[in-house]
């Protein structure tokens, strides 16, 4: 589970360093909301005032199963 909170009253970006999940597309976990894959850039965000996001990150279907 990835949790991304803001805990500004004003409205923030932000980029993560999520790289090594390369390929996997978070879920957010109350609403079921699919949000575009990972890549190896930074993962830019943009947060509501006191806005926060829990993630579920899941693998392409392709990628399921496969053993690194």
């Amino acid at each position: 589970v990835l949790c991304v909170h803001n805990f500004s009253r004003f409205a923030q970006p932000t980029e993560l360093d999520l790289s090594a999940f390369d390929g996997r597309h978070p879920v957010e976990l109350i609403g079921g909301v699919r949000f575009p894959a990972i890549g190896e850039l930074p993962y830019l965000l943009t947060m509501a005032g006191h806005g926060f996001y829990w993630f579920r990150l899941t693998e392409v279907a392709s990628r399921i199963g496969r053993r690194v």
